[in-house]
């Protein structure tokens, strides 16, 4: 679902009494913006303004996409000013936030950026950070093997999270998302000169991506997301470490993949403190653990 700037400004953002502007996104997720250019979180002004996305440029660049998006899912977000934590554009399990420029946005930029963090959200559904054995084959197709260089904490365009969304655009992005006929590790191939990648990326709306039952973001504070693949869905228990369970989750499926999505309280519907929590299917078949914060 597309929620155009207006729309966020009026169902998803609040003042509070000290003036400032907050985006609240259902199950808690919470953001202070920057409503103006003039503050010091921002670097260049530009023209003095904030330029959103416009809602006919993402239905454009969704249109344009050439990949089975079937079995993934995102709440699309054209954020009316930027994050304060963070001022670019974002993306997360179903969820897409796209930033405002200080300047107005080319077509050629928000087609870009769309299937950018695109690639994020399928990565997140078909291919989670768990799922060591896919991840272990793209890499190996990629040639960024070494945790050194290509990880988590490396340069922007050495993580594999961002090499993988920057392949997704240029491999399934329209031409007008894919204008500048580069990605953004220009050190690496070009995602179309890698043999077996397209397929390789593509395969995963087909495959049992989540063979396992995973859960995001780990360690939590509010709504917790379960995930696993399977053609049957079971309600999800969750137990304290003594055993006792505290909370039962109904599942939903799209596709090959079952999610449970909890939203933090027991079953008397109380806000649980910081613990660590078993989350198990009710066959039995699958358990992970989760931590909760404060």
């Amino acid at each position: 679902m597309i929620h155009g700037p207006e729309q966020t400004l009026r169902e998803n953002c609040s003042t509070d009494s000290g003036g400032r502007l907050w985006l609240e996104l259902p199950g808690g997720a919470r953001f202070e913006l920057v409503t103006s250019t003039g503050d010091a979180a921002i670097a260049n002004p530009g023209d003095g303004a904030f330029h959103t996305f416009e809602e006919r440029e993402v239905r454009a660049a969704l249109a344009e996409v050439r990949f089975p998006l079937q079995s993934v899912r995102a709440d699309v977000y054209l954020l009316p000013y930027p994050r304060r934590a963070g001022l670019e554009s974002a993306a997360g399990p179903e969820l897409i936030l796209l930033s405002p420029g200080v300047r107005p946005l080319t077509r050629e930029h928000q087609h870009a950026e769309l299937v950018h963090e695109l690639g994020h959200v399928v990565q997140y559904a078909l291919m989670p950070d768990p799922d060591h054995p896919r991840w272990a084959r793209y890499r190996e197709l990629r040639g960024i093997q070494d945790p050194a260089v290509y990880g988590p904490a490396s340069r922007h365009a050495d993580r594999p999270h961002e090499i993988f969304a920057e392949d997704f655009r240029a491999l399934f992005g329209g031409a007008t998302a894919n204008y500048s006929g580069s990605i953004e590790n220009a050190s690496i191939p070009p995602p179309q000169d890698v043999p077996g990648l397209e397929g390789f990326v593509r395969d995963l709306a087909g495959s049992t991506a989540v063979s396992s039952l995973t859960s995001y973001p780990n360690p939590a504070h509010g709504v917790v997301r379960f995930y696993r693949a399977g053609s049957s869905a079971k309600p999800l228990d969750l137990f304290d470490v003594r055993g006792r369970r505290v909370a039962s989750v109904v599942p939903t499926q799209t596709g090959s993949v079952v999610q449970w999505t909890w939203d933090g309280r027991d079953a008397r519907g109380r806000p649980l403190a910081s613990a660590i929590l078993y989350a198990r299917t009710r066959d039995g078949s699958a358990t992970t653990r989760i931590t909760l914060l404060p």
